[in-house]
């Protein structure tokens, strides 16, 4: 019995077990037109990961960038679901997205570093070396 309770106890401390949840949207920091890594206004998101491995995203942009669109983002807004997988020894989730605002991601992998914070924040980044943003949720 000592074992199984020592087990629940480590599944509740994993990484996945932690990140499942609603989280909004607290700061999104991304390249600006002059390139430099800055804190975009105005944005409100939730992200939602269920315990049996799905995951939702969205994202609003505030009304003066409607425009903005680009691999993740159409007219000002971003949407996806899907999967996700947990490698908690390379600290990355990855989204399977299944569904998509913007169809060139749908059937696509999406590894995404991840951080836990000491407050309680997750702080998500792309790995991939031409994406410079990363975004900060906190659970609901």
């Amino acid at each position: 019995m000592l074992a199984h309770s020592e087990q629940n106890r480590n599944a509740a401390d994993s990484d996945k077990e932690k990140l499942i949840g609603a989280w909004r949207l607290a700061d999104l920091r991304a390249p600006g037109a002059d390139g430099k890594v800055s804190s975009v206004a105005g944005l409100k998101g939730t992200l939602i990961y269920t315990r049996d491995g799905h995951m939702s995203v969205q994202v609003m942009y505030p009304e003066s960038a409607a425009a903005v669109s680009n691999d993740y983002v159409l007219n000002g807004y971003e949407a996806s679901f899907g999967s996700y997988y947990v490698d908690e020894a390379a600290h990355t989730v990855t989204h399977h997205v299944q569904g998509s605002i913007t169809h060139g991601i749908v059937g696509k992998d999406l590894p995404r570093r991840y951080q836990l914070t000491d407050d309680g924040h997750l702080i998500i980044k792309s790995v991939r070396p031409d994406e410079h943003w990363s975004a900060t949720w906190e659970h609901y």
